[in-house]
């Protein structure tokens, strides 16, 4: 879309509206960069699912993406952004990931299981990947030297190791969090030595500066920042919220805003609402107590804990500078 055929005023955009601070962007992507610059980073697109996001961090020198779905991949790949993905996830159609022929691709493999089917299908380049300490995929850090062995006699490359952190990235207290990450990351350095490889891949937001075991750190949700991340003092700026419009006033004394659960992911807790308090909510509304009087028609500011299930909520972007909407950004990594 361009300028011309948006509403001008932040104020005339239809709500519920998911609103990205492009100042706050651009501050956010240039403090990662100096922090990790070039391949230190490989930013994962989950968290804003956008290419128009993804091609500023490429601009900034950050050309391997890491992604969490086969549609993530795609996407990517067919807007020129493919020159290096990694598909941070087992899945159960490597087949439809093999047909990607325009983008280097690599697969996050953890059994015996995943392996032959990611060499059946013709997956060219893998990475163990070992459960740390958070309950989600990955295999035993003793066991990733034999599955290496496997994928290497199936035909495949291993290009190393990968592992998550996610029981640590959250942790409030500093000190804690560096030690829970260290701990984390011996069991992959571990890994890494039966493995072998050039790529020790991991980390996340919360641990972009602690975590100096990986080779690559892939971070996403330092972009635009949320609620949950906002508590762990990181040199990153809020820059992501729902504009919505208040549609009652009740007398006795709560007021609703437009934008529900089908707007907001709430995994992580209830959002703010400028300096509102926020006690229900539901479907299409959010209802809060206000701190000082509203009306009918006010807007509001709905700021998420957790950005990466708001996004994908919504099939556009729009860019604010200030008051002004300078343009729209389709969320087209969505699906599946």
């Amino acid at each position: 879309m361009t300028v011309q055929s948006l509403p001008v005023k932040l104020q005339d955009i239809p709500t519920p509206a998911l609103v990205a601070d492009l100042t706050v962007l651009n501050t956010n992507l240039n403090t990662m960069a100096e922090h990790l610059p070039g391949d230190r980073l490989r930013p994962h697109v989950k968290a804003h699912k956008a290419t128009a996001i993804a091609a500023l961090q490429a601009e900034l020198g950050h050309r391997g993406f890491t992604c969490a779905t086969v549609r993530e991949v795609e996407v990517m790949a067919a807007a020129g952004l493919g020159d290096d993905l990694l598909l941070a996830n087992q899945i159960a159609d490597y087949e439809r990931l093999a047909a990607i022929d325009n983008a280097r691709i690599t697969a996050a493999v953890d059994s015996d299981a995943t392996i032959d089917a990611a060499a059946a299908a013709g997956v060219r380049e893998v990475l163990i990947d070992v459960e740390i300490g958070t309950p989600r995929c990955g295999c035993d850090p003793d066991d990733a030297g034999r599955l290496a062995d496997k994928a290497r006699s199936a035909g495949l490359t291993v290009r190393g190791v990968m592992g998550y952190e996610g029981h640590a990235v959250h942790i409030v207290d500093r000190g804690q969090r560096s030690a829970t990450t260290q701990t984390a990351t011996d069991l992959l350095l571990g890994a890494h030595a039966l493995v072998g490889g050039d790529v020790i891949s991991g980390g996340g937001t919360g641990t972009f500066d602690l975590n100096t075991a990986c080779t690559e750190i892939q971070a996403g949700s330092y972009v635009l920042m949320d609620g949950e991340y906002g508590e762990l003092a990181l040199p990153f700026l809020a820059g992501l919220h729902i504009e919505s419009t208040v549609i009652s006033v009740s007398k006795k004394g709560w007021a609703v805003g437009d934008c529900g659960l089908k707007a907001l992911g709430m995994d992580a807790g209830v959002p703010t609402v400028d300096d509102h308090e926020v006690f229900f909510y539901s479907d299409e509304h959010v209802t809060f107590i206000p701190s000082s009087p509203v009306a009918y028609g006010d807007r509001i500011k709905i700021r998420p804990r957790h950005i990466d299930p708001t996004i994908a909520r919504h099939d556009r972007m729009y860019v604010a500078d200030g008051d002004d909407i300078v343009d729209v950004w389709p969320v087209d990594m969505r699906g599946w």
